[in-house]
C-alpha cells in the first residue's frame, strides 16, 4: 500500500513531548507553592473573562507555551480556589498531585478498563482499590462496586439497581424516603430513574438534623396502607448542610424488618470510619445494601473521583448488564470483573490509578491522621466561635463542619439573614478563607468545612480572626 498519504502531525516527538510536560510541570510546580498566598477564591470579572475567552474553531494552532500561560496567567486564577488552604466552603476537594501523576499515566497510556479482558492488571489494580473501600466500610469480603465520576452517579446506580432488586416492571408506586437533610443528588437520581417527584418522601430531621427513626416508620406505614410500595431508605453518613450522621444502625434495623433496600450516602463523611474518634458514629454503615463514597472528599483525591459499594454485586450487575456481539466475553470470575456490567458507563478512564497510586506510596496512615486533623482543626474553631460574642452555634460538629450565625437583640429572621449574609461577604472579601451558607428551616447559617490536606491550624485561625474582624465592623 505504498504511496498512501501519512500524516503524523498529532505524533508528538520524544523532545516535543518531554518539553511540553515539563513546561506544564514547571507551571504547575509554581502554582502549588504559592496555593497559600492565593486568595481563597476570586472569581470577579468572571463573566467578562468567560466572554473574552470565546473563539472560533482554530484552523491551526498555537505555541503550547503561549497557551500554558493563558490556562495559568487568566482561567486558573479567576476561581474558587478549591485547592489551596483557605477553601472551607462547600465540601473541599483536596487535589493531590500524585493523583495527578497518575492521571497523566493513564491519559498517556490510554489503557481501557471497561472490560477486564481489555486491561487485566489495570482492571486489578482498580478492583483492588474497590476491595480497599470495602474493608474500610466493614462489608464482606463478597462485596464489591465500581468507581465512579461521583456521589451523583452511586446514588443513581444505587437507586436503579434497587429499583430492579425489589420492584416490578411496572414501578411508578415505588417510594423512597429520605431525610429533609439529603443531598439533593438523590432526588434527582429518583427523577432520572423514572420516578415521580412526589414518590421521594422526605423525613423530618431532629434538633442535631439526623432524621428522625419514628418518623420513618409512620411513613412507611401510611404508604403501605396507601397501596404504595415503600422500597428504598437513604440515609445520610455526613450531611452536605451540617455534616449530620444519621443513626445508621437504627435506618438499617428498620429497612431489615420492612424489606427495603438500605442506601448510606456517605459521600462526605464515609471516609472518617478510619479514625477511632469517628468510627463510633458510623455505626451501622458496614449493615447498607449500597454505599456512596467519594474520595475526593475524604482522601483529598481530585475531582471526579468517586465509588458506589454494594454488599451483593450480582444486584449492581443484574441493573447494568448489556451484551452486545462486538464485545468480548464477561467475566463470572469476581476477581476479574467487567466494570461496564456494574456502571452506566462503557467508556471511562483508569480511576483506580489515581487511588492507587497515592495510597500504595503512602500508606492510609497519613489519610487517616489528617482526617484526625480536620476533626481537631474543626473542634477547635467551633470552640473559638463560641468565645465570640452574639454568635450561636446552630449545628454542633459531628465531622468536620460547623454551622453558626450571628445574632443581635430584636432582629427577626429576615433581618438576622441579612445581617449574616453581610458578615459572609466581609469574611470571604478577605480572601485569606472561603465560606459558605446555607439554610436550616428558616435560619440562615454560615458553614465551616474543613477537609484539604493543605488546611492546617494556620489558616483556620486566620478565617476566625477575619470573622472577629467582620463582626467588630457590624457592631
Amino acid at each position: 500500500m505504498s504511496g498512501l498519504p501519512e500524516d503524523r502531525s498529532l505524533e508528538l516527538s520524544g523532545d516535543a513531548l518531554r518539553d511540553l510536560v515539563a513546561a506544564a510541570t514547571e507551571r504547575l510546580v509554581a502554582h502549588v507553592a504559592s496555593l497559600p498566598a492565593q486568595p481563597a477564591a476570586d472569581t470577579a470579572g468572571g463573566t467578562d473573562l468567560a466572554r473574552s475567552l470565546r473563539t472560533d474553531l482554530p484552523e491551526t494552532g498555537r505555541p503550547a507555551e503561549e497557551l500554558l500561560d493563558l490556562l495559568f496567567t487568566r482561567v486558573i486564577p479567576k476561581s474558587f480556589n478549591t485547592a489551596g488552604p483557605g477553601y472551607l466552603a462547600y465540601i473541599p476537594g483536596g487535589g493531590l498531585p500524585h493523583a495527578a501523576v497518575a492521571d497523566l499515566i493513564s491519559g498517556i497510556t490510554n489503557r481501557y478498563v471497561g472490560v477486564f479482558a481489555a486491561a487485566p492488571g489495570a482492571v486489578a489494580i482498580e478492583a483492588d482499590v474497590v476491595r480497599w473501600f470495602c474493608a474500610m466500610a466493614g462489608l464482606p469480603r463478597d462485596a464489591g462496586g465500581v468507581l465512579t465520576s461521583g456521589g451523583s452517579l452511586s446514588n443513581f446506580s444505587a437507586l436503579v439497581a434497587a429499583r430492579r432488586r425489589l420492584l416490578p416492571e411496572n414501578f411508578l408506586d415505588g417510594t423512597i424516603y429520605v431525610s429533609d437533610q439529603a443531598h439533593y443528588s438523590v432526588a434527582k437520581a429518583a427523577m432520572l430513574a423514572g420516578f415521580p417527584e412526589r414518590n421521594v418522601r422526605k423525613i423530618a430531621t431532629d434538633a442535631a438534623f439526623r432524621v428522625r427513626a419514628d418518623a420513618i416508620v409512620e411513613a412507611i406505614a401510611r404508604d403501605r396502607a396507601a397501596g404504595k410500595r415503600p422500597f428504598l431508605l437513604v440515609g445520610n453518613a455526613g450531611t452536605t448542610n451540617t455534616g449530620a450522621v444519621d443513626d445508621l444502625d437504627a435506618l438499617a434495623g428498620i429497612a431489615r424488618r420492612e424489606s427495603l433496600w438500605y442506601h448510606v450516602d456517605a459521600a462526605y463523611g464515609g471516609f472518617f470510619v478510619l479514625t477511632e474518634r469517628r468510627r463510633k458514629a458510623l455505626a451501622g454503615l458496614e449493615r447498607a445494601d449500597s454505599i456512596a463514597l467519594d474520595p475526593h472528599k475524604g482522601l483529598f483525591l481530585p475531582y471526579g473521583t468517586g465509588a458506589l459499594l454494594v454488599r451483593d454485586v450480582a444486584a449492581l450487575r443484574a441493573a447494568h448488564a448489556v451484551t452486545a456481539d462486538y464485545m468480548p466475553p464477561m467475566q463470572d470470575d469476581p476477581d476479574c470483573p467487567d466494570f461496564s456490567q456494574l456502571s452506566p458507563e462503557l467508556s471511562r478512564g483508569w480511576r483506580g490509578l489515581r487511588v492507587w497510586l497515592p495510597i500504595s506510596m503512602h500508606g492510609i496512615g497519613p489519610f487517616r491522621r489528617n482526617l484526625d486533623e480536620k476533626i481537631d482543626l474543626t473542634l477547635w474553631a467551633t470552640e473559638e466561635l463560641r468565645r465570640i460574642p452574639g454568635v450561636e452555634i446552630v449545628a454542633e460538629p459531628q465531622l468536620s463542619i460547623v454551622a453558626f450565625r450571628l445574632r443581635r437583640p430584636g432582629l427577626d429572621e429576615k433581618a438576622l439573614t441579612a445581617l449574616n449574609r453581610d458578615l459572609l461577604a466581609r469574611v470571604n472579601a478577605r480572601a485569606r478563607v472561603h465560606l459558605t451558607s446555607t439554610m436550616l428551616g428558616d435560619r440562615f447559617a454560615i458553614r465551616i468545612c474543613v477537609l484539604s490536606f493543605r488546611t492546617h491550624a494556620d489558616r483556620v485561625r486566620a478565617g476566625i480572626e477575619d470573622l472577629r474582624t467582620a463582626i467588630s465592623e457590624l457592631i
